[in-house]
């Protein structure tokens, strides 16, 4: 038996952006996603709030190495956990200063207030993951499953009939039925993607657990949109550019489409502003960019 909690990070003082999971069964406590650095304050109360330490944390898996989700991570190896990610984003949780640089590109003078420090973590601590592995931990057996498509360093961890999908089955926030896809550069691979959701599919699951944000019971229904939405905003950023449409223009046009998509799937747009914190639509418009030029489609 294992019990799971979920505790929102409350990343930029807003509820339902990002979650971090925490199962307990025997005497393993195993942290899922870490969320960014900048919200450990928030990570470390709601440990409090179910009688934890971070000391207490046994075991931290990430999906992924991107810093909403694995920012913390070495925050949390301070306090001795050993870290399981994906082999690809191994050394890079060790030595995070590529990373670092990477995302400062992106955000420039954001960056602190995003997402606080990255600590790096000892390689002693850090467990690299390949497909198929599992994890034994006490009552709790997780199964990583290499899912790219989102970015190559990816993992999905299936505990029986849940799954923890970090971002390769999208974000869907609390009360919507809207889908949203994160898209952002440098790895997105839409072909890929759709492969890493067929897989999840035939593992005949009962329920997600996105990290933004919570459980999806729908599954067969919320996997369908992730496949469609995908295909839908790759080809309508494609259009665009081969509309001669530059990318700030694409940038400016992109928000108001989502909202047309989040009322059309909701009947209304309200939920649009919270998306976009969880995923700026400047990103997904630069990464789709970015695959359709590898993908030979752009110039």
């Amino acid at each position: 038996m294992w019990q799971l909690d979920t505790i929102d990070v409350t990343f930029q003082g807003v509820a339902h952006a990002i979650a971090s999971y925490i199962l307990r069964g025997g005497d393993a406590v195993v942290m899922i996603e870490t969320g960014p650095g900048s919200t450990v304050r928030a990570l470390e109360a709601g440990l409090a709030g179910l009688g934890l330490r971070p000391a207490d944390v046994t075991h931290v898996l990430v999906t992924h190495i991107h810093l909403d989700h694995a920012g913390a991570a070495g925050w949390m190896a301070q306090h001795g956990a050993p870290v399981y990610v994906h082999h690809v984003g191994a050394a890079h949780v060790i030595d995070p200063s590529r990373l670092w640089a990477s995302a400062s590109r992106i955000y420039g003078a954001q960056m602190v207030p995003l997402w606080g420090q990255v600590w790096p973590i000892p390689p002693a601590q850090v467990h690299a993951l390949h497909d198929g592995d599992v994890i034994a931990l006490g009552a709790v057996q997780i199964v990583a499953h290499d899912t790219p498509g989102h970015a190559w360093h990816h993992m999905a961890y299936q505990v029986e009939d849940v799954c923890f999908t970090g971002d390769v089955a999208a974000a869907r926030l609390p009360g919507y039925r809207h889908v949203r896809l994160p898209t952002p550069p440098p790895e997105i691979d839409v072909p890929a993607w759709h492969r890493s959701v067929e897989r999840l599919r035939r593992l005949a699951l009962r329920r997600l657990y996105l990290t933004h944000f919570g459980p999806v019971t729908d599954v067969p229904q919320h996997l369908a949109l992730v496949d469609a939405n995908l295909d839908k905003t790759a080809a309508w950023v494609l259009a665009q550019q081969q509309a001669g449409q530059e990318r700030d223009a694409i940038v400016a046009a992109f928000g108001p489409w989502l909202e047309e998509q989040t009322a059309a799937d909701d009947g209304e747009a309200t939920g649009a502003s919270l998306y976009d914190l969880v995923i700026p639509s400047f990103m997904s418009v630069d990464g789709l960019l970015r695959y359709w030029r590898k993908a030979k489609e752009l110039p």
